[in-house]
């Protein structure tokens, strides 16, 4: 029997147990409509390895990491240049963990994994789903290039299962015109934290484009914008939804 030890792929402080775990970590290796920049797919796995290097404990939120009770489940593995194969798989499979009892907490990958994620999660909380959603962009194209699935459509997309009144939007600089006339239209856009709290009734989703945040704190992403939140800031929103009723969410 080899000693080792040897190198762990999973997330450090996961509870091994799918069966006992409240929340479920599924990596989604997926970037197959990205516009700009490619590799995002390649995120869950190196981000796993690079969470080796951190402290268990958050002085910030005086937690410890293992009190999360999550499961790292690994990375779905898509079928090469499919996407509608790819976003079925990411259905079904945040059905199950609903279907268990559980939240998914999704790591990807390119922000159109959100919607087969939304879809499922809408078929068990329905008119109460909310999303809340950081981003340098917004996300509310109809079509790009001609195609309606594109990670630059995603949150448009996502109304068809989620009512725009109860959709925020975080950190958003950049879009079409017509994209920003939907969210004066819907009020969509927020600036202050007291602007989320007509959602906290509902069961929210939280999906994050690290792209909210500046390049010169975040280079490595896909679309990168000028002008983003620092990662105290952005920390500072997550603080205050400590008090939302939060159902899933996903890092993209």
């Amino acid at each position: 029997m080899l000693k080792g030890p040897f190198l762990d792929r999973n997330w450090m402080g996961q509870n091994p147990d799918y069966r006992s775990s409240d929340i479920v970590m599924i990596g989604l290796p997926f970037d197959g409509t990205v516009s700009y920049r490619s590799g995002s797919r390649c995120a869950p796995e190196q981000i796993r390895l690079a969470s080796w290097g951190l402290e268990e404990y958050s002085p910030r939120f005086d937690k410890e990491l293992a009190e999360c009770n999550f499961h790292d489940a690994g990375d779905l593995e898509f079928p090469l240049g499919n996407t509608k194969a790819s976003l079925k798989m990411i259905k079904e499979n945040t059905a199950q963990i609903y279907s268990d009892g559980k939240k998914i907490l999704g790591i990807g990958g390119e922000h159109l994994v959100t919607y087969p994620e939304i879809e499922a999660i809408s078929e068990k909380y329905k008119e109460d789903l909310a999303i809340i959603h950081f981003d340098a962009h917004t996300d509310l194209r109809e079509e790009y290039l001609g195609e309606e699935l594109s990670h630059s459509a995603v949150i448009r997309l996502c109304t068809k299962f989620v009512n725009p009144a109860n959709i925020k939007q975080v950190g958003i600089r950049s879009g079409m015109k017509e994209e920003w006339k939907f969210m004066n239209e819907n009020k969509t856009l927020v600036h202050e934290y007291s602007e989320l709290d007509c959602l906290k009734n509902k069961k929210v989703f939280v999906t994050v484009d690290l792209d909210v945040l500046d390049p010169s704190v975040m280079s490595g992403t896909g679309t990168p914008e000028s002008g983003g939140m620092s990662f105290n800031e952005l920390m500072g929103w997550f603080e205050y939804l400590k008090d939302f009723d939060i159902v899933g969410a996903d890092v993209v």
